[in-house]
């Protein structure tokens, strides 16, 4: 009998988490699909396929479902998809490829988010901050080994890049507009991505006095 309960037991474990995995894959594309306001807690219970009482099971309120899908999409993200590469001149195109084979959909979230003014410290900010941090720190510490000119400040660097590496994958109405191109064209990435590095190099090349 005790073996029975066991058995049991772990069976309503294992429930439990594919009901709240498969409430968070829902709430991610909602969140992602809609933005934070634009999202309703009824709507990711009709995606999930669950009531709506039991997502209040598994999550405090919204705000608390939002933190909860961005942790766990940010850890779902490989950590090679987070290290920058040791030439600084390849950070730009490695970040862009990842913006856009892994985090097209969440950056779409994040053009929500900033429409929507949300107020500090929610969704999910002090999880992206520590990965942004993280290329800061990186920056410093490439700067320090004189890979980067002395000159230049690590964060406006990290922010530069953000920059180049998210305007062309969110606004390819713009995008087409000045280059002809968007994103979707094979060929176009190939160019943009070829453009970074050019760019880069010519960034983070040393000054005379340390060439």
């Amino acid at each position: 009998m005790e073996s029975e309960r066991m058995v049991y037991t772990l069976g309503e474990k294992r429930d439990a988490e594919r009901t709240r995995k498969s409430i968070l894959q829902s709430a991610k594309e909602e969140f992602f699909e809609k933005g934070y306001r634009g999202t309703r807690v009824e709507s990711i219970a009709k995606r999930a396929g669950v009531q709506k009482q039991l997502i209040y099971h598994y999550f405090h309120n919204k705000e608390d479902l939002i933190n909860q899908t961005i942790e766990e999409f940010v850890s779902s993200v490989s950590t090679g998809n987070l290290t920058l590469p040791d030439d600084p001149a390849e950070i730009a195109s490695f970040r862009m490829r990842v913006n856009m084979d892994h985090l097209k959909e969440f950056l779409k979230f994040t053009a929500w988010e900033a429409i929507e003014e949300l107020p500090q410290g929610s969704p999910g900010e002090e999880t992206r901050r520590r990965v942004l941090q993280a290329y800061n720190e990186d920056m410093k510490s490439k700067q320090q080994l004189g890979m980067i000119p002395e000159g230049l400040d690590p964060a406006l660097i990290t922010l530069m890049m953000s920059s180049l590496t998210v305007y062309p994958l969110l606004y390819g109405n713009v995008t087409q507009m000045i280059t002809g191109s968007t994103l979707e064209d094979p060929e176009f990435q190939e160019r943009w991505l070829q453009f970074l590095r050019q760019i880069s190099q010519r960034i983070f090349e040393l000054s005379d006095e340390k060439t």
